[in-house]
């Protein structure tokens, strides 16, 4: 399976060289795998420490986590059978990933969600609550149940196509739910480890204006498209859930 993996980064030199080597360090035998970090406009040497370690670089200055996200997809063009998507802080573990990637290999969903573990103190109390608001208004809405809205994650091309994503700040991963549901994707979610970043601090969990700007966003991206309705809404033998 062709594996194009992409890193959202924002200055983050003293972690993302030791993502990238882990991921590159666990690829699965007779797979392909390209890593590709986004610098989001660093002021450091966040691409020249990727780069460094196997990495592509592309840079992006439109500042947000999803237009880094859009790049790498970009950059990465048709050749990859599945994006697996991870911060560059190193919170996720990339000895997990075959966790992710499994249900795609296996073809038993086309979407596969890191259902976070929090190590002690790898989140916020904001962060806690504001996921489950999130999630729980996505239930009331559509009647979908989801856990976590974690980053690490792992997407079939095709399916991802053909959600037409366009956020481009941190509506990006419930965008990405949201519209899965709308599509009616076979998604699932697998526990995944969620440790204390490697080093610096978060751009969005380390300030409270971080995590209020995040968590505006993603609660207005569940108002912005609660007006939309599942495809083959006519269909009434077949509801929005998760097969």
């Amino acid at each position: 399976m062709r594996i194009g993996v992409i890193i959202p980064a924002l200055n983050e030199a003293g972690c993302v060289g030791e993502v990238v080597r882990r991921c590159l360090a666990h690829r699965r035998a007779g797979d392909s795998m390209r890593v590709v970090v986004c610098d989001n406009g660093s002021a450091d040497d966040t691409g020249a420490v990727a780069r460094s370690r196997g990495a592509e670089v592309v840079r992006e200055t439109r500042r947000g986590y999803g237009a880094a996200c859009l790049a790498g997809i970009a950059a990465l063009g048709p050749w990859p059978d599945a994006y697996l998507f991870l911060d560059a802080d190193g919170s996720s573990r990339p000895e997990e990933m075959e966790r992710l990637l499994a249900p795609i290999r296996y073809k038993t969903a086309a979407l596969v969600l890191g259902r976070r573990r929090p190590a002690c103190g790898s989140m916020t109390l904001p962060q806690r609550w504001g996921t489950r608001l999130a999630v729980r208004l996505m239930q009331l809405r559509w009647g979908v149940r989801y856990d976590d809205l974690g980053p690490f994650r792992a997407i079939r091309r095709e399916a991802y196509v053909r959600l037409e994503m366009s956020d481009p700040t941190w509506g990006w991963t419930i965008e990405m739910q949201i519209n899965a549901i709308l599509h009616r994707l076979r998604w699932r979610e697998v526990e995944v480890s969620w440790e204390r970043r490697l080093a610096g601090r978060s751009k969005i969990s380390g300030t409270l204006l971080g995590v209020a700007r995040a968590g505006t966003k993603i609660v207005w991206t569940v108002v912005r498209n609660s007006g939309r309705r599942p495809v083959y809404q006519s269909d009434r033998n077949r509801k929005a859930v998760n097969p």
